[in-house]
C-alpha cells in the first residue's frame, strides 16, 4: 500500500517564528531605528514604522492565527531597548507586557520559546561600542538575569543569540547591518564578546532556572564546492564552511575561539548548549576567486535551474538542509529547527519549498536524528532588517498601511501538517497538487 502520511513524533513542536523589532513597531531607542534612518541604509528606504503593531495588541490576533492553525509554539523576541531603555534604567512595565504576550500564548496552547537578543541592541549600547566593547557583555547578563528572573514561570525553553554568526558576518564584514564595518579585526572582537556573552548568559540562565534549556540559534549556511574535481573550490569551500557555520560551535565544544589568523580561548563557553537550534533557508555553490578577500577569496552563486525566489534572495535546495542535519546531529543534543522558510508573496513557492524541506527533516527522523521541533518563518509578513519591507516571508500577508491580515493558502497547507502531526497525501493533494507525484509516487 503506498505510504499516506510522513508522521512525526509525539509530542513535535510545530510553530512559527517572529522577531521583536521586525513585528512590534515603535521601536525608536535601538540601533535599527538609528539605521533606518540613515539614508542608503535600508532597501527602498524602508522603515519598520508600527511594524506588525504587536506592541500595539495586534500580537494577539497574529498568535490566535496561529493556534487556530494547530500550532502548539511560538518562538518571539524580548526587546532589550524595552525592558532596559538605559544603563541604570529598567522598565518594568514592559517586562509585564511581556509577561501578559507569554501567558496569552499558553492560553492558546502555544509553548514560548524566547530569544534574548534578536540583532538589535538599546542605542545606548551602540553608542558605547556595541559588541566591539567588552563591557556589552556584562550589560547583557544583568538584562538576562532581569528577563529570566520575570519569565522563568511560564518559560522553558531559550535562546541566548539569534544567528550570532551571521550578525558578525553583516554588522562587521559585509557591513549591511549597523555598525557596518569591514573590518576583520572588529568582526573577531565582536564574535569574542558573543560567545562570552552567551556563556554569561547560559549560566545566569541556569543560576535561575536549573531545568531550563537554553542554546544560541546558528544560522547554517549550506556550501558545496561549484566543481568539486578543483581543489581551489573544494579548499574555500571548507574554509567558508569553518568560519562561518563552525564559529560558535568550535567555542561551545572547546573553548576556542578562531576567525582566520586571530585566535583566542574561553573557557567558560564550554558545554554551554543545552539543545541545537538550527536555522537554514539556502545554500550556495562555491568557487575560488583570487580578487575577493573579503568574501575569503570565494564567490557564491545558485545552480542553475534551480527554483528562486522572487527576488532571488533564497534558492529551494533542500540538500542543504540534509548537509544542516548531519553537522547537527554530531553534537548529540536534541535538535529543533528554529527557523526555516521563503519570501513569496504571491505563495507560489511555498508549498513546494515547505514540503521539500519538510520532507529532507522526516527523513533525518527515521534515521534516528533527534528532531523535536520545527518553526517556519515566518507567522506574518514582517520587516526585513536591511531589505525593509520588500520581502514577505509570512504565512499570513501584511498589508503595512492598514495593518490588514491576508491569509495565504500555505497557513492551510501548514495548519493541516500540524494538526495531523505529519504531512498526509491528503492535504498535499488539496493545498499542493503538483507535489503529489514527488512526495506520495504510486
Amino acid at each position: 500500500m503506498p505510504l499516506a502520511t510522513y508522521q512525526f513524533p509525539q509530542g513535535f513542536l510545530w510553530g512559527s517564528a517572529t522577531a521583536a523589532h521586525q513585528v512590534e513597531g515603535g521601536n525608536t531607542n535601538n540601533n535599527w531605528h538609528f539605521w533606518e534612518n540613515q539614508p542608503g541604509r535600508i532597501a527602498n528606504g524602508d522603515k519598520s514604522g508600527l511594524a506588525c503593531d504587536w506592541w500595539g495588541g495586534r500580537w494577539q490576533e497574529d498568535l490566535r492565527n496561529a493556534a487556530e492553525g494547530g500550532q502548539n509554539a511560538h518562538r518571539f523576541s524580548i526587546e532589550w531597548s524595552r525592558v532596559q531603555p538605559g544603563p541604570d534604567r529598567w522598565d518594568d512595565h514592559a517586562l509585564d507586557y511581556y509577561r501578559q504576550m507569554i501567558k496569552g500564548m499558553r492560553k492558546l496552547g502555544l509553548q514560548p520559546v524566547v530569544t534574548l537578543h534578536h540583532f538589535s541592541d538599546p542605542l545606548w549600547i551602540y553608542e558605547m561600542g556595541g559588541w566591539e566593547n567588552e563591557k556589552t557583555v556584562g550589560f547583557f547578563e544583568k538584562f538576562v538575569r532581569k528577563v529570566v528572573k520575570a519569565l522563568k514561570d511560564e518559560v522553558s525553553i531559550w535562546v541566548t543569540f539569534n544567528e550570532p554568526n551571521g550578525l558578525v558576518v553583516n554588522s562587521y564584514i559585509d557591513g549591511c547591518f549597523p555598525p557596518g564595518k569591514q573590518d576583520f579585526k572588529a568582526a573577531f572582537t565582536a564574535l569574542e564578546n558573543l560567545i562570552r556573552a552567551h556563556a554569561a548568559a547560559y549560566h545566569a540562565i541556569h543560576a535561575l532556572q536549573p531545568d531550563g534549556l537554553a542554546a544560541y540559534a546558528l544560522y547554517y549556511r549550506g556550501f558545496f564546492p561549484k566543481r568539486a574535481w578543483f581543489i581551489p573550490d573544494v579548499l574555500v569551500t571548507e574554509v567558508l564552511t569553518r568560519n562561518f557555520n563552525d564559529l560558535f560551535a568550535r567555542a561551545i565544544q572547546h573553548g576556542r575561539v578562531a576567525m582566520l589568523l586571530n585566535k583566542s580561548y574561553v573557557q567558560q563557553a564550554v558545554g554551554t548548549q543545552d539543545y541545537i537550534a538550527l536555522q537554514y533557508y539556502s545554500a550556495d555553490m562555491v568557487s575560488f576567486n583570487p580578487l575577493r578577500p573579503m568574501q575569503l577569496f570565494s564567490s557564491r552563486e545558485y545552480p542553475r535551474d534551480i527554483e528562486l525566489s522572487e527576488t532571488g534572495f533564497i534558492a529551494n535546495i533542500p540538500q542543504g538542509m540534509v548537509q544542516a542535519l548531519h553537522w547537527a546531529r554530531h553534537f548529540r543534543l536534541p535538535i529543533y529547527i528554529t527557523e526555516n522558510g521563503v519570501e513569496d508573496s504571491q505563495d507560489t513557492m511555498r508549498p513546494s519549498y515547505l514540503l521539500d524541506h519538510l520532507r529532507q527533516v522526516r527523513r533525518a527522523l527515521s534515521h534516528g536524528c533527534d528532531i523535536r521541533g520545527y518553526f517556519h518563518w515566518s507567522q506574518v509578513d514582517n520587516f526585513e532588517w536591511e531589505r525593509g519591507w520588500s520581502q514577505r516571508f509570512g504565512l499570513w500577508g501584511l498589508e503595512v498601511d492598514t495593518q490588514r491580515r491576508v491569509r495565504r493558502p500555505s497557513a492551510d497547507l501548514y495548519a493541516a501538517i500540524c494538526r495531523e502531526n505529519g504531512i498526509s497525501r491528503r492535504a498535499v493533494k488539496r493545498w499542493a497538487p503538483h507535489m503529489i507525484e514527488k512526495l506520495f509516487p504510486d
